[in-house]
């Protein structure tokens, strides 16, 4: 069975992008948006993976690539 990845659109990655570069938000900040991005779209996250995944976007300066890769990787279907 093939596992269905997710395309989030390049304007919701650029909004969360932006989001997150500008509010000066901690790890466990970060990690409550990006769970928040997620299960708006209709996918679970653990906290701990959101907040993984919030420092390894933050690391390579939020790049689109790298969101839309972090993101599909902690999302959970639900």
């Amino acid at each position: 069975m093939a596992q269905i990845i997710e395309k989030f659109s390049e304007q919701d990655l650029a909004g969360l992008r932006n989001d997150l570069m500008q509010s000066g938000l901690d790890s466990w900040q970060a990690g409550e948006l990006i769970s928040s991005f997620l299960m708006g779209r209709g996918y679970g996250v653990s906290n701990h993976a959101a907040r993984n995944a919030a420092t390894r976007i933050e690391s390579a300066a939020c790049s689109l690539e790298t969101m839309q890769s972090e993101l599909e990787r902690v999302a959970l279907v639900m």
